[in-house]
């Protein structure tokens, strides 16, 4: 098939770059070419998709099979993507499990919850899946729109729980006790780059794709205190895990709290058994143990791991931690 991935470049859509090249498919991306060289046997098509008619005419002039847009993160934008690619085979789009916010009425959580998006970004995604299943409802696009949660990989690197932070790798080669959200038993799923690939391109040619939603997660959940004891494994050191309430964190300032306070601190389990009857393909392989390690590595290699020593708020969480525990 003739594919265009509209980003192309970022932390899952590169795997599925390589795994549809792998499957034999012409593949061409589209974005501003500001990061890394596409790999070999990939055409770039640099543009910006804000320019939106230069995008829908360039789109519309290849005549692709099928689309996979990794970068539509509001209406006006699927708007764009709609006209953009009208007429072609199998558009997917690429949306977000926080669609359906943290007040769940089961877990876990199916296709069919009520959405409700505590964030800009699930408001804005939930916008956007609504206009292409209009479309769909209206015109019959083809739309197959595929719902993530926390999926990681080389780019993005391995996240902790309380902040968007990765001195916690650091602290733990170091010694230095790492610190969790209450007793850090809120469980979550992680889903490598990799794995995440099949499902993108395994819907690609599904009939039976078009007009669904699928979630995208593996089987089964983690704990954060067992996420971090899992890196712990990986890193050959043991370190005690200091648990604050949530409250208290949020009193505290700690930098790049957002993800805790909107995600992380909450239980977040998701359903992928849709995805799994109607693509055979995504069978998720890789390890939590077997993708930090990976991962890890990489950051290492690219010196993507700050020092822990030069990060003082999580020490000084500790300490205040100690001498209420005294």
């Amino acid at each position: 098939m003739k594919v265009c991935v509209v980003g192309g470049s970022g932390n899952i859509s590169s795997s599925i770059v390589a795994l549809l090249l792998e499957k034999g498919h012409d593949v061409t991306i589209f974005n501003r070419g500001q990061h890394r060289d596409p790999p070999g046997g990939v055409r770039l098509i640099q543009g910006d998709r804000h320019d939106e008619q230069a995008f829908t005419s360039r789109m519309q002039a290849e005549k692709f099979d099928a689309a996979i847009d990794m970068i539509c993160f509001n209406a006006q934008e699927a708007r764009a993507s709609l006209d953009a690619f009208r007429g072609v085979g199998q558009f997917v789009m690429t949306s977000t499990v926080c669609t359906y916010g943290i007040d769940y009425d089961w877990l876990p959580v199916t296709e069919d919850h009520p959405l409700r998006p505590i964030t800009d970004y699930g408001r804005n995604k939930v916008a956007a899946d609504a206009v292409f299943l209009e479309a769909y409802y209206r015109e019959g696009f083809p739309v197959t729109i595929i719902k993530p949660s926390t999926t990681y990989g080389p780019q993005q690197g391995m996240t902790r729980q309380v902040a968007w932070d990765f001195s916690w790798i650091d602290r733990i080669r170091k010694g230095k006790p790492v610190v969790v959200c209450g007793d850090g038993n809120a469980i979550h799923q992680h889903l490598h780059v990799d794995d995440a690939a099949k499902a993108f391109v395994g819907v690609l040619g599904a009939e039976r794709a078009i007009g669904q939603v699928y979630n995208m997660v593996g089987r089964g959940f983690i704990t954060w205190a067992d996420y971090h004891r899992t890196a712990m494994k990986v890193l050959g050191r043991e370190v005690p895990l200091v648990g604050v309430p949530f409250e208290l964190l949020k009193q505290m300032q700690v930098p790049d709290f957002e993800i805790c306070e909107e995600i992380f601190a909450h239980h977040v389990y998701y359903s992928a058994e849709k995805l799994f009857r109607a693509v055979p393909e995504f069978q998720p392989q890789i390890s939590l143990e077997q993708g930090m390690a990976s991962v890890i590595e990489v950051m290492e290699r690219e010196g993507r791991i700050p020092d822990a020593d030069r990060v003082q708020w999580e020490d000084e969480i500790v300490a205040r931690m100690a001498r209420v525990m005294d």
